[in-house]
Parts: C-alpha cells; sequence; structure tokens
C-alpha cells in the first residue's frame, strides 16, 4: 500500500493543487478522461504532474470510446501508469499488456471532494500499531529514496505534518511533538506519505534542507551521503560555484568542445574494454564527463531517473539500431513495417495459445523460432571460472560453493562409501521408486550392449574387426541446489555402469539449507558405483571434471544437463586440447511437439504440454494438429487453461504457454514434416493407430506413441533415456544411450593373400597422393613376398 486514497483531477487540476497543497501527498493520482479532449492534452497533464508533484500519474476511462488504440498507446508511451476502468473487456486491444489495465481503486476520490481532514483521516484509518505506547514506526527518505533516519510518529504529529506539508514526528526523549529544523534551521519539506504492506509502518519522503537530518550534523544519522552518482552530482553543483581556479573540472564547465571531446572517448573506451576491472573504469570516466553535461546544463539526476521512468512505461519500443555512421554495415528494413509486441498472459488473463495455419509461412516460422542463446556473453563469464579452478584447483571449488550455493565447505568431494547421514529421509516408497526406475533403464540399456567384435572379411585374407570399449572415466553433472534430480542421476548413472566405465564420478551443488546433497542422488550414486560426488554445481563443476583438481580426477568425458553457465563451460572444455575431454551433447532450453487428431483427448494433450511448459520461462511447446476442428481447438485450450491453473508453476507455465502455438495441418505426412524439420527434444503421438506413423519420424530425441505414453514416463520410469537434444540438436545426436559411454575401436588384419589382393590398390594410390613412404611400406613387403614382376617401379 502506498497513500491509501488516489485523487481524481481534470483539466483544473493545477488549481486544485494550489488551493489543496497536501493532495500531492498521495503520490499516485489519476486523470478523468472524460475531462480531456485529446490525448495530447492527457499527455501535457501528466508531464506537469510528474514533473511538480507526483510519482505516477493514472488515467481513468468511464467510457468505451473516449479514446482509441492508437491514442491509448500514445498515452500510455508517454507517463500514464495504469488505464483505470470498471469495463477491462471494452478496452482489451492486443497492443495495451493485460497488466497496464486495471479495475478502479477503491480509494480513488474526486479531488473537489477531498478535504483537508477527510484526506488525513482516510490515512490514519488505514495504519496500525503494536506499540504500547501508540506511536508509529516512521522512516525518513530523501527524494532520491536514501534513508535519512528513523524516527517515530504519532496521530497527532501525522496530522500536523500533512496540514503544513513539513516533516512533524513524535521525540520521545522530550515527550513531545517535534517540528524538525524548528529550532536547528535544519527544515523539511514533506513530498510524500506512504504506508507498508502490513500498515504498521510509515515513509516519509521529503526535501531536506540546511546541514543535514542528524543532530550531529551528518546527512543522515548513518554518515554523510557523498557516495555514488547522488555524491558526485552534489559535488559537481559546489564545484560550479566554489571551483578552484585553473582547477579541470572549471575547465570543462567553461570548454564545451573539450567536455564533448572527452565524453565520446571515454564512451569509445567503454566499448573497447573487456574484463570486469577494464569494464567498471571505464563506466566511471563516462560517468563523471556526462555528469558534468548534465549539471553545467541544470539537469538532474531525478530528471534523468523521471526518463528512465517514462521509458520503462513505454509498450512499443523503438527498433534500436544505431545510426548509419556507428555501424560497418546497416540493413534498411521496410518503413511501414509494425514492430510486434510479444503476447503477455497476465495472472487473471486466460492462459491459451497462439494458433497459426500450416500454410501461414510467417506465421509458423515465428511459432518454431526457438529462444536466442546468448553464448558469447556467457562466455565472459564462464572463462575466469574456469581459468580461476584449473589455477586454484579445490580452494576455488570451496570458494565458489560458498559464493553461489551459500555453503561452506571443508572438502568439495564425498567419497564413496557415502555415510549413513547422507541418505537420512530417504523414504522406503522414494526407494522402492527408485529402484523401479533403475531396474528399467539398467534392462533396456543392457539390451544397448555391444558386447561381441564385428568381423568382416573385406577380400581375401583381409579380416577387419570393430570391437567397443569403455570410456574409462565419466563425470556426471546432476543439477541441484533447490531442485532435487534423481531422475538425471540415474539416467547417466545406470548407462555408465552398464557400459562398464571404470570411474564414476558426479557433481552436483549441495542444499543451502544442509550443505548436502540430496538423499534421492546420493543413494542412486551408490547403487551405480559412483566413486565421488563432487559438491558443486555450475562451470565450477565442470571445470573441476575436465581438468581435475587435488581431489577430483580429471574425467574423459561429461554428460549431463545444466543451465547456461554448465552449457557453456561443457561446450569450452570440449574445444580445448589442454581438457581433452568430450562432452555428451550441446543444450538448449527443453521443448515437446505433440501431434494430434481429432479423436485425441484434449485433457491428456493439455497434459502433455503442461508438462513441458513449467520446466521453464524458455522452454517451448507446440501442438500440431491433424484437421482439427474448431470445437476441438477450443477444448484443448479450456483444457490448457483449466489444467494450468492448478498447477504450483503455473506463472511459469503462463509465460511459457505466451510463445507457444498450435499449428494446424491438413494431413498427417504434413504434419510430420513439420515435425522433422523442427527435431523436437520430445515427440508425443497422440493419433489414431500412430505406432504406424512412427517410420515416417526422421528427427526427434525421443517418440511417445500412442494416448497412454506421457512424456513423464520417459522421464522417470519407462526404461529410455531422458537426457536428449534440444534446440534442433536432434538432427545431428542421439539422446544418451550405452554407446554414449563406449568408444569404438576398429583393427585389421592382412595376411600375405590378402596383401596380394590390395596391394597394388594401395600403392597406386599413395602415389597420386604423393606418399611415397607409404607407398614403400607395400612395396618392400610384397617384393619379400615375391609378389612383384622384376624391375617394379
Amino acid at each position: 500500500m502506498t497513500f491509501p486514497i488516489v485523487p481524481l483531477f481534470d483539466t483544473d487540476y493545477q488549481t486544485t493543487l494550489n488551493t489543496k497543497p497536501f493532495l500531492k501527498l498521495a503520490g499516485d493520482v489519476a486523470l478523468d478522461a472524460s475531462a480531456f479532449k485529446t490525448d495530447s492534452d492527457v499527455i501535457s497533464a501528466t508531464k506537469t504532474l510528474l514533473s511538480k508533484y507526483s510519482k505516477s500519474v493514472s488515467l481513468l476511462l468511464t467510457g468505451s470510446k473516449q479514446f482509441n488504440e492508437d491514442q491509448l498507446i500514445n498515452i500510455l508511451n508517454n507517463g500514464i501508469s495504469y488505464l483505470f476502468t470498471n469495463d477491462s473487456a471494452s478496452i482489451k486491444f492486443d497492443s495495451i499488456p493485460n497488466d497496464r489495465i486495471q479495475s478502479i481503486p477503491q480509494f480513488i476520490q474526486l479531488s473537489s471532494d477531498i478535504t483537508l481532514e477527510s484526506f488525513i483521516q482516510g490515512f490514519i484509518s488505514q495504519i496500525k500499531t503494536d506499540r504500547k505506547d501508540g506511536l508509529y514506526t516512521t522512516l525518513v527518505v530523501d527524494n532520491k529514496e536514501r534513508c535519512l533516519g528513523l524516527v517515530y510518529s504519532s496521530l497527532e504529529s501525522i496530522k500536523e505534518a500533512i496540514t503544513k506539508q513539513v516533516g512533524v514526528y513524535f521525540s520521545r526523549s522530550r515527550n513531545e511533538i517535534w517540528v524538525k529544523g524548528l529550532t536547528s534551521g535544519n527544515t523539511q519539506a514533506l513530498l510524500s506519505v506512504d504506508i507498508d504492506c502490513d500498515s504498521d509502518a510509515l515513509k516519509f519522503t521529503v526535501s531536506q534542507d540546511g546541514t543535514g537530518f542528524c543532530h550531529t550534523g551528518t546527512k543522515s544519522c548513518f554518515g554523510d551521503l557523498a557516495y555514488g552518482l547522488n555524491g558526485l552530482e552534489h559535488t559537481l553543483n559546489d564545484r560550479m560555484i566554489n571551483a578552484v581556479d585553473g582547477s579541470y573540472t572549471q575547465r570543462l564547465f567553461k570548454d564545451e568542445t573539450l567536455l564533448n571531446a572527452k565524453i565520446k572517448e571515454e564512451a569509445e573506451e567503454l566499448t573497447e574494454a573487456t574484463t570486469k576491472n577494464e569494464l567498471a573504469w571505464e563506466a566511471a570516466d563516462l560517468f563523471y564527463f556526462a555528469m558534468v553535461r548534465l549539471v553545467k546544463n541544470g539537469v538532474s539526476l531525478a530528471d534523468v531517473e523521471r526518463n528512465l521512468s517514462m521509458k520503462n512505461l513505454k509498450i512499443t519500443r523503438r527498433k534500436g539500431d544505431a545510426k548509419p555512421r556507428f555501424l560497418q554495415e546497416s540493413a534498411e528494413e521496410p518503413a511501414n513495417k509494425k514492430a510486434k509486441l510479444q503476447r503477455t498472459i497476465g495472472a487473471n488473463d486466460k492462459i491459451y495459445l497462439d494458433v497459426v495455419q500450416s500454410s501461414n509461412i510467417e506465421g509458423v516460422t515465428k511459432a518454431v523460432t526457438r529462444p536466442i542463446q546468448k553464448t558469447s556473453q556467457i562466455m565472459h563469464l564462464v572463462n575466469p571460472i574456469i581459468d580461476n579452478v584449473k589455477t586454484k584447483g579445490d580452494q576455488a571449488l570451496i570458494e565458489y560453493t560458498k559464493k553461489f550455493d551459500g555453503v561452506e565447505l571443508k572438502a568439495p568431494v564425498l567419497e564413496a562409501p557415502f555415510p549413513a547421514e547422507y541418505f537420512e529421509g530417504l523414504t522406503e516408497e522414494m526407494k522402492q521408486s527408485l529402484d523401479i526406475s533403475i531396474e528399467n533403464v539398467r534392462k533396456f540399456h543392457a539390451a544397448q550392449l555391444q558386447k561381441k567384435p564385428l568381423v568382416v572379411t573385406t577380400q581375401p585374407g583381409v579380416i577387419c574387426s570393430r570391437f567397443p570399449r569403455a570410456i574409462e572415466k565419466v563425470g556426471l553433472y546432476i543439477p541441484g541446489g533447490t531442485a532435487i534430480l534423481p531422475s538425471t542421476a540415474l539416467m547417466l548413472g545406470i548407462p555408465a555402469q552398464v557400459a562398464g566405465c571404470k570411474e564414476i564420478i558426479f557433481a552436483s551443488p549441495p542444499r543451502k539449507s544442509d550443505g548436502k546433497v540430496s538423499p534421492e542422488v546420493v543413494y542412486v550414486a551408490s547403487k551405480c558405483g559412483a566413486s565421488k560426488i563432487v559438491l558443486a554445481g555450475g562451470a565450477q563443476a565442470v571445470a573441476a571434471m575436465a581438468y581435475g583438481t587435488e581431489s577430483v580426477p580429471k574425467v574423459d568425458k561429461i554428460l549431463g544437463p545444466g543451465n547456461q553457465f554448465v552449457t557453456a563451460a561443457k561446450m569450452y572444455v570440449q574445444n580445448d586440447t589442454q581438457a581433452l575431454c568430450s562432452i555428451d551433447m550441446p543444450a538448449g532450453p527443453s521443448e515437446v511437439l505433440v501431434i494430434a487428431d481429432e479423436d485425441a483427448d484434449v485433457d491428456f494433450v493439455a497434459s502433455d504440454l503442461l508438462s513441458q511448459a513449467e520446466h521453464g520461462i524458455d522452454s517451448q511447446v507446440i501442438l500440431v494438429g491433424v484437421n482439427l476442428s474448431e470445437k476441438k481447438v477450443q477444448l484443448i485450450q479450456e483444457a490448457v487453461h483449466e489444467q494450468a491453473c492448478a498447477l504450483p508453476r503455473v506463472d511459469i507455465v503462463r509465460q511459457c504457454i505466451a510463445h507457444s502455438t498450435i499449428i494446424l495441418c491438413d494431413n498427417y505426412p504434413e504434419a510430420f514434416e513439420m515435425s522433422n524439420k523442427y527435431a523436437p527434444e520430445h515427440l508425443i503421438l497422440q493419433i489414431n493407430e500412430a505406432d504406424r506413423y512412427v517410420p515416417l519420424v526422421d528427427n526427434a530425441g525421443s517418440i511417445f506413441v500412442g494416448s497412454y505414453t506421457p512424456e513423464s514416463c520417459g522421464d522417470y520410469s519407462s526404461g529410455t533415456n531422458h537426457t536428449l537434444p534440444t534446440y534442433g540438436y536432434a538432427r545431428q545426436y542421439s539422446g544418451a544411450n550405452t554407446a554414449t559411454f563406449q568408444k569404438f575401436i576398429t583393427s585389421q588384419q592382412v595376411t600375405a593373400e590378402g596383401l596380394d589382393n590390395i596391394g597394388k590398390a594401395v600403392m597406386c594410390i599413395a602415389k597420386v597422393e604423393g606418399l611415397d613412404g607409404h607407398r614403400n611400406a607395400v612395396k618392400i613387403r610384397m617384393n619379400k613376398l615375391g609378389l612383384l614382376p622384376k624391375n617394379f617401379q
């Protein structure tokens, strides 16, 4: 809660505020749209109120056709925070976010009807205190929101403060009303009064005059406020008046050409900076010269912040291109192309997917475009972490675990056999569930295991073979912290054990609550024979396994999902010859594509879409419909909304569904062509005789066939692996399997007969390639065997 009264003004707002100056203490005000003829009039009033009187301005709409969509957008782009209405449906426009349209607040009142007494009573009626002395804790801040001190207010002091619009409090030491500055001269003009969320604490925003707020002479009771940009502004304002002759700051104030040149110079140096320290240093220089120019021209930080707030309220954005002279290349786009806003779903909005016809090429392209991965930006953060782990080893792991996970460790590794205390809290039901899943995953992956060598006689006397060998040491990354992911642990650990890897190492960040890894993950680690659990997450865990530390063995391959930092670290180490470490596959946000026809169960379809949507806001869910009727689409949308609202992670679902789509196709071949182009991580077939269509699938991480096969089964217990390629990588990569933990070696054995059969071909090709050593290795052998004619060259 801020101030419990929102004054409603008409066009004569300045006269009203001059006669009732106490109204500005409300901070938030509203304009009556019916009193203004044009949107320009509303904008002019808004800017005046924001610059002189109020913190925020909203617009009350009492009619559905007062302003059209373009006018309302213009109003919202120029300072209006919210549109108040009793009929939100009447102003539903695609271009206006739902959260900018609100019901009329219950405390809104015509400014002409508000008296000083009713204003004071309206405020006092909303506050409470549990203090025995009946006082109210009051935080005093300046107009830059910096804390000046903590004081107390009584009902009488509040009334006097609002009446006089000055800082008035209650002095507990003197047991009387205290008018700030009455004797010291350090007076306060009261700008606004706010109530906290529990209605038992107040915030007075004031303009402080004199030497400061504190009786010791400092600006605040917590010391002087001469720091940051506000401190710099204060110093520069002083230098404008009292600058020492010949000082550099005075020279900058007087020499416009020099000042502009320095601003451009520092801006360029900022763009060239690469390290954290360089960026901070160059930014500080740029801020200094920019502040000199602001102060010289009478522009305050408050003016800048007000403009930032105005920009933040904009709902349409400029394209954002730089001017051509700042670009090496510039591509022109049609001037009449209208920028499109990404759809948002508010807390009270219906949760539904966009619908697009497959014939709409532009719409389909937009629907299947995945979120952009800003790899280069992430790498700038990941590289120093990797270098630090390589240099400092265990010490770096301990430091990062404290910094990122909030856990202080004595040692960064948990050795097997794992202590009994790490299994505490593991229920018998969970053990049985994990055991079923482990057994199914083991059974399926054991069936994949290639034990016997492949032997082929390509020519008489030429025997070629290929045989598997387990990768010796593997590192398995299991996301953790606030999450519990034993399913990922078993999906990676069991295939590694089946393949015969000699050393299996887990890495998972410890919980902040007790510094331990979840007992479910530890249980799986013990079942699959893991030798160690590295108590770390993120890029630091990947680096430790890739390069090794004092207590973490270097591994040959790293597998497992993670956030963007984990993915970036995995991509880095696989390309570093010093690490000599491979990875399972690139990774991106989770995704699902469901193909459904008219006979699909709408509740099943909705649940499959939502099971993936709850993963994260960047997840993507797509429904490809085959000859779906309008009624069927409507029923699916209703099921999505109903089920989503019952999910604990509904806020995440809203953001995911806002960029998810139903694509309507005319037939099955078209639907599968669409799916193959997208190459989904999870492909669910909710169509008649679904198994008949599996041969049409060329690109997918894993397929879920039939209406009774939700993706959840594959995630946990069916036996297939849920570590799958995302982001379209199903075109090139397989999901994790037994072979993922193996490498394959080839061999060949050539007899004299075999050399006679292929030797001349080898020598001929080697001669063409200019590799005489290769040719000679065969020639010498064939010559000794008497397989070459005399004088053979």
